[in-house]
């Protein structure tokens, strides 16, 4: 029989009331989750970056009146240079006149020209696509061809439609990203 342990030895009394043990097998770590999978965050950042500024653009298409005017600015076109080419302070360095042509014809003409634009490093251009009142609806078809179709390119940094000196709503100057 083992000794009798000091009173004042608590870790002595705790063995001795408990009686022998025996340890236990050693066992093998449980396994580790699996890592997750690497996400592309910038990406993912970036679509919803395009996504928002895409719906938008949607948002704000609504079908135009011949005398309403165009007007479009990505955010991040300083407002004081918006305003300069709201005023016709930049000077068009080329020029595209829709008159007379049909939807197919000016969609196709307008892609093209402002395709050479990017290509010239052209900064402003003004698209003279009419007032339609020769149309005999409310509606002036090439009109809201060329606001639907500015918005969609990425090149459009912003357009207004032109002071009444240089076409009013009759024309829009359009203010284009340089390469």
């Amino acid at each position: 029989m083992p000794s009798k342990p000091d009173e004042d030895d608590d870790a002595a009394l705790f063995r001795q009331a408990i009686g022998p043990v025996k340890p236990l097998p050693e066992s093998a770590l449980p396994p580790a989750r699996p890592k997750p999978r690497p996400r592309a965050g910038m990406a993912e950042l970036d679509e919803r970056a395009a996504l928002g500024e895409f719906q938008r653009g949607l948002a704000d298409l609504s079908v135009l009146a011949a005398g309403d005017t165009l007007s479009y600015r990505r955010e991040l076109v300083p407002p004081a240079v918006f305003q300069r080419l709201k005023r016709g302070r930049f000077s068009a360095q080329d020029e595209l006149d829709l008159h007379g042509a049909t939807i197919l014809q000016a969609e196709s003409m307008l892609r093209q020209f402002l395709a050479e634009a990017h290509d010239h490093e052209f900064g402003c251009v003004r698209i003279i696509h009419g007032k339609g009142l020769r149309d005999g609806g409310s509606m002036p078809p090439l009109k809201n061809l060329v606001d639907r179709v500015l918005r969609q390119r990425a090149d459009v940094l912003a357009f207004h439609s032109a002071p009444a000196a240089q076409g009013g709503t009759g024309a829009v100057l359009v203010l284009l990203a340089r390469r």
